[in-house]
């Protein structure tokens, strides 16, 4: 009977718990993401969802600026591409592509004005996002799209919380 009261205390911890935000932050700069991808707008989007998530966790000030700042997320987006995953039959025996993943990587610093050592950082942070196209090739582009919008609230999500969370 002793075991079960006991496991709470049992001095484990997951390693990488704990928020890492500096008291002395209040106001966090976002200007917009450059872009290296040739994707028209995924610097907007991503660059909005990173401020709308920052804005969520209630802790800042968040302006698409890098002047008059106390932290500044600066980041690139490095590369996108859209590869197929999955083949359905058309017309016989041709097989053509109905499902496909969206694969977007960007370096992210987290930084001080004036301190060259950057709070987080990640030059190769990755987020992907999968999309079907069903029987009807025509709507691969809204499609794509789609998964671009919900890449960006995944990327956001994903890097604030490493940001701010210490992982």
């Amino acid at each position: 009977m002793l075991g079960a009261g006991t496991l709470g205390a049992c001095g484990y911890a997951l390693e990488g718990r704990g928020i890492a935000i500096d008291p002395s932050i209040k106001k966090v700069g976002v200007p917009l993401f450059k872009d290296q991808t040739g994707k028209p707008g995924l610097d907007q989007k991503i660059t909005d969802k990173v401020i709308e998530e920052l804005l969520r966790r209630g802790r800042f000030d968040v302006v698409q600026s890098a002047t008059e700042v106390d932290a500044l997320v600066d980041g690139t987006l490095l590369n996108y591409t859209t590869q197929p995953i999955g083949f359905g039959r058309s017309e016989g025996t041709r097989s053509e592509a109905n499902r496909y993943v969206a694969l977007l990587t960007a370096r992210v610093r987290y930084t001080k004005p004036d301190v060259a050592e950057p709070i987080w950082e990640s030059d190769s942070f990755t987020q992907r996002d999968e999309f079907d196209i069903g029987e009807d090739a025509d709507t691969y582009f809204d499609r794509e799209e789609q998964a671009q919008d919900r890449m960006a609230v995944s990327f956001a999500k994903a890097v604030v919380s490493a940001m701010l969370e210490a992982f």
